[in-house]
């Protein structure tokens, strides 16, 4: 039986060169040059959208009369916004919280808050629901921004030459080094992220838009709308 396991041994070392021998080397990958840019355009968006917010804040002894009066409010709110239908209404903010007696920690009342939004494209139709409102809710805030359409517009235009600035600077960069360029990645960011500037209205203001039932007149005004386009080119 010795002849045979010697037979073996020598079949297995006659094989592993022979298995060695055979596996691929991967060729090393030529470096190609490459240049990272970044360029940003931005286009105006009319700020067509105006919103408000209106408000009741109360204070009552007991949680339920308090919250009671806040849910009366908002409901004759929201029923006299339903009568202006180029308006959008909607809840906004509300809170409640507890009173205390002065240097203690006993509770003597509840304080609550409760806000309606209001949108719309017409600044007459809300300028008088807002007028309808005051006897029932305080003005708090306007700010206007543009509607979604709009700014998906401005968007649209602000990414078309933002495109066309990456391509004019790829082009820039790859002639001053006597090269041809293609390009290898492609990125664009848009602030999505945006919100609407809040222009509060002061207290003696929103009295004076109380007793006036007219509140004051704001210019809308125009918002920047960014994109940015980033990517990889790679010269030839």
């Amino acid at each position: 039986m010795k002849p045979i396991r010697n037979c073996l041994i020598l079949a297995t070392a006659l094989a592993l060169p022979a298995f060695a021998q055979s596996a691929p080397v991967a060729a090393p990958t030529p470096s190609v040059p490459t240049i990272d840019l970044s360029v940003e355009s931005s286009r105006s968006a009319v700020n067509d959208l105006q919103r408000a917010v209106v408000f009741i804040e109360a204070t009552d002894a007991n949680l339920n009369t308090l919250n009671k009066k806040v849910n009366q409010a908002i409901a004759q709110g929201v029923s006299i916004s339903k009568t202006a239908p180029a308006v959008k209404v909607r809840s906004g903010n509300s809170s409640t919280w507890p009173t205390y007696t002065r240097n203690t920690q006993k509770i003597e009342g509840w304080r609550a808050r409760s806000e309606l939004v209001l949108e719309s494209k017409d600044s007459a139709a809300l300028s008088e629901l807002l007028g309808k409102l005051q006897g029932e809710l305080a003005l708090g805030q306007i700010s206007f921004t543009p509607s979604p359409e709009t700014r998906r517009k401005a968007e649209d235009e602000a990414i078309v030459d933002a495109i066309a600035a990456f391509k004019a600077r790829a082009e820039l960069a790859a002639n001053a080094l006597g090269r041809k360029y293609r390009i290898r990645q492609f990125a664009i960011n848009t602030n999505q992220n945006f919100r609407p500037t809040p222009m509060p209205m002061a207290r003696a203001a929103v009295m004076s838009a109380a007793a006036d039932s007219t509140p004051p007149a704001i210019e809308s005004g125009e918002t920047q709308i960014s994109v940015t386009v980033t990517g990889t080119v790679e010269l030839q």
